[in-house]
């Protein structure tokens, strides 16, 4: 007897059978719609993280980097030959805001007639100082290192200043000016 009863405990009623058979492909469903679900969520979500950002990076352009407090600095070389160019470094009302170290390619590229960008940040409207430091080996094998300033007053709108060295013979020593983009 104690056998039988042993048996038919662990036996599973055949209702139970039923209803598992039944509830797994309900539960699998369930759970294959709450995925969908779920990934259907989340490129939603990704949607709109995205647009949000885009949203972000222009309040940040348009708060940080206003267009009407642009200032940029461009370098050209005029006289191609006379200078070879070292190193540039530049301050704006006695404030470090660039600094360049030249190699073989970017000095070949500037007295190919090339412009380099130095500089872009904000200032507010008035008068400003620009100051540029230069080293450079001139034509007669000189090591010259030279400080110019340019005073110049900052208006509305974006202010784009070409900085220009120019070296010529007999002396060869270095001159920088500066003219205003329009």
């Amino acid at each position: 007897m104690v056998g039988i009863q042993q048996l038919q405990s662990g036996r599973i009623s055949l209702q139970k059978v039923i209803s598992i058979a039944v509830l797994v492909p309900v539960l699998l469903a369930a759970k294959t719609s709450v995925a969908a679900g779920l990934d259907e969520e989340l490129k939603e979500l990704s949607t709109k993280v995205a647009s949000h950002s885009e949203d972000v990076l222009a309040l940040e352009q348009k708060v940080l980097h206003p267009a009407n407090t642009r200032l940029a600095v461009f370098l050209t070389l005029q006289s191609r030959d006379a200078l070879d160019l070292d190193s540039v470094e530049l301050f704006v009302n006695g404030q470090p805001v660039a600094s360049h170290l030249y190699s073989d390619r970017e000095r070949t590229s500037l007295e190919r007639g090339g412009i380099q960008q130095l500089f872009t940040g904000n200032l507010e409207n008035g008068e400003h100082e620009l100051k540029t430091v230069i080293t450079a080996r001139s034509a007669d094998d000189d090591f010259v290192r030279r400080e110019s300033t340019h005073k110049f007053r900052k208006r509305p709108g974006v202010l784009r200043l070409q900085m220009s060295l120019e070296a010529r013979a007999p002396d060869y020593e270095p001159r920088v000016s500066f003219v205003e983009w329009e």
